[in-house]
């Protein structure tokens, strides 16, 4: 019996109180919020959605932004409660929240637990305050380690991220940092390249990475110690102990439905068999606008032709360590995946180990997760 990844809804809270300068997310200074102008917004959005997707059960519900701990608990509740009055939700629901270690957030756990939160994401980014400052962040290591200690106190699930392949940032420097970090570790840990995308304040600084072959060492590293200690890489950049994936993240990477509301929030959701894309208004004055007006916020709601829907879940199977379950990607396909590869392009990548098959699934092996854009530029036919 093949695994269903499951039904999600995303929630996207726009606000930060300071912008990251390696930020590309759809995210805004918070200044003069209408806590209830917002909470009926969302409200709204996921009742337009809820009328869409009629008898579906929720199996996780993830709280992204932007900061979604600066949300009041009262607001993060409504949008539970609604959730939960929309749909069926799952026995075993995995709803996550993302937060700052400040002192102020840290303030809100319990009630963010009260509200209906299970699973706190916490972002630590670094345990070293130069590399913070670096960074644009307005806590201190020592912050962030209160914060998770507060965390896995409230909530029996935790996660936390940290960024690497800063520069001038050695091996032993990460290595000593990955190590110290895991002695404070719950079930999952996500560890990120730092990567300089276009429009960031990084990019107009002309700021640079880390060197790339010492981040590639960095990757190699860094699988070898997470499955030493007992969290192996399930995709290219999240560890966890085997049974403490994230439940949300693998429904999208393993192409299941999934609904986002909230400004930029982007969902796929399939109807009468065919797939869509959504896709919610940027701007957060307009989003808000929009839904007032016409109940939505929705900007965009695109068919995906069953190719496009293919090549979309092979850049997303790949992350995975387990693969693409090739059956699986038929069923919600309707086309078999070699359809939308090159046949030449993928026997080459197997023979350089870069990828294997089995008679079940296509899988790229931990050198092809590290050179994973170039290898589905390679094996994707457009």
């Amino acid at each position: 019996m093949i695994q269903d990844p499951g039904f999600g809804i995303y929630v996207h809270w726009p606000f930060c109180q300071t912008i990251c300068p390696y930020c590309d997310f759809n995210v805004h200074s918070a200044t003069d919020i209408d806590d209830a102008a917002w909470r009926d917004g969302l409200l709204a959005d996921l009742k337009h959605y809820a009328a869409d997707t009629p008898g579906r059960t929720v199996t996780s519900m993830y709280f992204g932004g932007g900061t979604p701990s600066l949300m009041p608990p009262k607001t993060v509740g409504a949008v539970i409660d609604a959730i939960g009055q929309h749909w069926a939700i799952a026995d075993d629901i995995e709803i996550t929240l993302e937060t700052n270690p400040t002192s102020a957030e840290r303030k809100s756990f319990q009630a963010f637990r009260a509200a209906g939160v299970n699973r706190l994401s916490v972002g630590i980014q670094s345990l070293d305050d130069k590399a913070l400052k670096f960074l644009g962040r307005d806590h201190s290591g020592g912050d962030g380690l209160k914060a998770l200690a507060d965390a896995q106190r409230i909530f029996d699930r935790t996660t936390f991220d940290l960024i690497y392949a800063l520069p001038d940032q050695s091996i032993d420097d990460w290595q000593q940092e990955l190590t110290a970090a895991l002695g404070h570790a719950g079930g999952h840990v996500s560890l990120y390249q730092l990567t300089i995308e276009s429009g960031t304040a990084f990019h107009k600084a002309d700021i640079k990475g880390g060197d790339p072959d010492i981040a590639a060492d960095m990757y190699d590293l860094t699988q070898d110690i997470m499955a030493e200690h007992g969290r192996p890489a399930y995709e290219v950049s999240n560890h966890a102990i085997p049974g403490d994936e994230s439940r949300h993240n693998l429904c999208g990477w393993r192409g299941g439905d999934y609904v986002g509301i909230g400004p930029g929030g982007h969902g796929r959701i399939t109807l009468d068999g065919q797939a869509f894309g959504t896709h919610q208004i940027h701007n957060p004055a307009r989003w808000l606008e929009k839904v007032g007006e016409d109940g939505n916020g929705t900007a965009k709601r695109r068919a995906l032709s069953p190719d496009d829907r293919a090549r979309e879940l092979v850049m997303m199977g790949l992350r995975l360590s387990e693969g693409i379950n090739t059956k699986r990607f038929a069923e919600v396909t309707g086309i078999d995946v070699h359809q939308v590869i090159d046949a030449d392009a993928k026997a080459q990548l197997i023979a350089g180990q870069f990828l294997s098959e089995t008679s079940t699934h296509l899988i790229a092996t931990k050198a092809g997760r590290l050179v994973l854009n170039g290898l589905l530029d390679r094996l994707i036919v457009e």
